[in-house]
């Protein structure tokens, strides 16, 4: 009797531990069961959503498509003209006229900026190049034609002509010819009256350029709000009480925003090459300005011994 009761403990024990692994076996049978039928369930809703959305798609297309063929009709009926198609209609093109004409008219000051600035930057190519700026033997040249005194008149203005370097040079000739007992003072302020002179020609214009790489974005900024104030106003159905929303036409709204856009990204066009284009111009003129300081430095260094 007492062997039983001491064994009795241990055997409810085991059965319960026999009971939880079967609860446990059955619960994940049933979960897997469950996990399985949500599957088939969500396949079967992802095909039918996603045979419905082509379908609406293709028909969306098919009727977009028509609309636009018939829009074109109408414009090549009309010429070209696209004033004459109905407010709120787009043809898309890729003709750039057609682009240009449908975003608008704040498109055109950034095609005369676009101009602008494409004829500023070969003026810059062609005037700052290093010959006509400073070529690199000039200093030594004038150097040694006025080892015995200071030159002619001609030879004076020859050196003017030749270059930017050329007339700071001849400046300080000019200055010593005027008056051959001037100070090292006077000869370096001559030579500083002339630079800075150099400096306002090199300058020349990055003014412009950098205005124009300011401006163009704020331009097709402008272009493309205006397009869209333009674009939402035609959207709307003129009802008895004033006018309905949701009247417009979706492919019309997304087609005309992103004609819209073509202002913003012309402008980014025209401001991209302008702002790189003055950066590169900045730095070439301060390698300039550097290189004609150090040679008008050694140039009244020279006229100094000229002058004794």
């Amino acid at each position: 009797m007492q062997d039983f009761h001491t064994k009795r403990p241990g055997n409810r024990r085991r059965i319960g531990h026999a009971l939880d692994f079967k609860a446990f076996c059955t619960a994940c049978f049933v979960i897997e069961v469950l996990k399985a039928r949500w599957r088939a369930a969500f396949r079967t809703l992802r095909t039918r959503f996603f045979t419905k959305l082509s379908t609406e798609s293709v028909h969306e297309r098919r009727r977009v498509t028509a609309s636009r063929d018939r829009a074109c009709a109408g414009l090549r009926d009309n010429r070209g003209d696209l004033t004459a198609l109905p407010p709120g209609s787009f043809v898309w093109s890729p003709d750039l006229l057609s682009i240009i004409q449908a975003a608008g008219w704040p498109i055109w000051p950034l095609i005369a900026c676009s101009v602008l600035g494409l004829a500023l930057v070969i003026e810059r190519f062609i005037s700052l190049k290093k010959a006509k700026i400073v070529p690199p033997k000039l200093l030594d040249e004038a150097i040694m034609v006025s080892r015995n005194g200071v030159p002619g008149p001609d030879v004076v203005k020859q050196l003017e002509q030749n270059s930017v370097l050329g007339e700071v040079l001849a400046n300080g000739f000019r200055t010593l010819t005027s008056n051959p007992r001037a100070s090292e003072e006077d000869l370096r302020a001559s030579l500083e009256g002339a630079g800075r002179q150099a400096a306002a020609k090199l300058q020349r214009y990055l003014g412009a350029l950098a205005t124009i790489a300011s401006a163009a974005p704020l331009l097709g900024l402008l272009g493309t709000v205006i397009g869209m104030i333009e674009i939402f106003g035609s959207q709307g159905v003129e009802g008895g009480m004033g006018v309905t929303p949701g009247g417009g036409n979706p492919a019309q709204l997304a087609h005309g925003i992103s004609i819209a856009l073509y202002n913003t990204a012309f402008g980014l066009i025209v401001a991209i090459p302008a702002l790189m284009f003055w950066r590169y111009f900045r730095a070439q003129v301060d390698g300039y300005l550097l290189t004609m300081e150090l040679a008008a430095d050694r140039f009244a260094r020279h006229l100094m011994t000229l002058r004794r």
